[in-house]
C-alpha cells in the first residue's frame, strides 16, 4: 500500500496515468489515504526530530510517510533506512541492497 504523498511521486517516474496504474496494479500496490492516527503520530516524530537538534531539510511528507507505514503496514522501503529506524521504532525498513 501507498499513501498519497509516495502515490504523488512515483507518479512522476511515468509518461501518463495509465502507464502508472498499470504498474501498481502489477506489483500490486493499492492506495491508502493517511489517517488522523498516522498524522498525529507523525507530528510526534517531527517534533522530537526537531527537538533533538534536526535541521529543516526534513519535511512533513517525510514523516507522514513513516507513520503512515508504522500505523498500516509496519515497513517501507526507502534508502533512508537510518533517519526511519532511529525515529519510528517498530517499523521494519526495506533498503535496497547496492
Amino acid at each position: 500500500m501507498a499513501c498519497e504523498i509516495v502515490w504523488a511521486e512515483a507518479a512522476l517516474a511515468f509518461p501518463n496515468v495509465e502507464q502508472f496504474t498499470r504498474a501498481m496494479e502489477t506489483l500490486p500496490v493499492t492506495f491508502s489515504a493517511i489517517d488522523e492516527k498516522a498524522a498525529i503520530k507523525a507530528a510526534e516524530v517531527w517534533r522530537r526530530y526537531r527537538a533533538e537538534g534536526g535541521r529543516r531539510n526534513r519535511i512533513a511528507s517525510d514523516f507522514l510517510i513513516g507513520a503512515h507505514a508504522l500505523t498500516e503496514a509496519e515497513r517501507l522501503p526507502t534508502r533512508d533506512g537510518r533517519f526511519y529506524r532511529k525515529y519510528l521504532s517498530g517499523l521494519k525498513v526495506l533498503e535496497p541492497v547496492p
